[in-house]
């Protein structure tokens, strides 16, 4: 025994059981809170995407306005309409491009939680 512990071996196994249930309770708090995180990122990109779509139905409806326009023989207000629809569907579909990218970096793994369980392993390991 190290530096005059004297307890049994029973009591050993008892701090030892204590110790790993509340590192267990830690490790399931940090990978709550890991995951949470990366729930939100994925969430703002999913919102991204919803917005670029919405608007991209905004365009798609002036597009049809134009049309409309066109066919009426006004070339004045469907070269406007056609103009605000193409900026319309510019803008979402960088939103979409961006979301769709902000998705793709998004790692759901909870790596700092994986990584601390493997340095638990070890330490429970040297314990016994």
């Amino acid at each position: 025994m190290q530096g005059g512990d004297n307890r049994s071996l029973g009591e050993l196994f008892t701090e030892l059981s204590r110790q790993t249930s509340v590192l267990v309770r830690q490790e399931v708090a940090l990978a709550k809170a890991e995951l949470s995180q990366k729930a939100s990122r994925a969430g703002k990109g999913a919102g991204m995407i919803a917005a670029g779509g919405a608007v991209l139905y905004a365009a798609f409806l002036v597009l049809l306005a134009a049309i409309v326009i066109l066919l009426a023989k006004v070339i004045a207000w469907w070269l406007a309409a056609l103009i605000v629809a193409i900026v319309v569907g510019v803008v979402g579909y960088v939103l979409v491009d961006k979301g769709r990218e902000a998705l793709k970096h998004t790692n759901p793994v909870p790596e700092q939680t994986v990584e601390t369980l493997k340095e638990d392993r070890e330490w429970m390991k040297e314990q016994i």
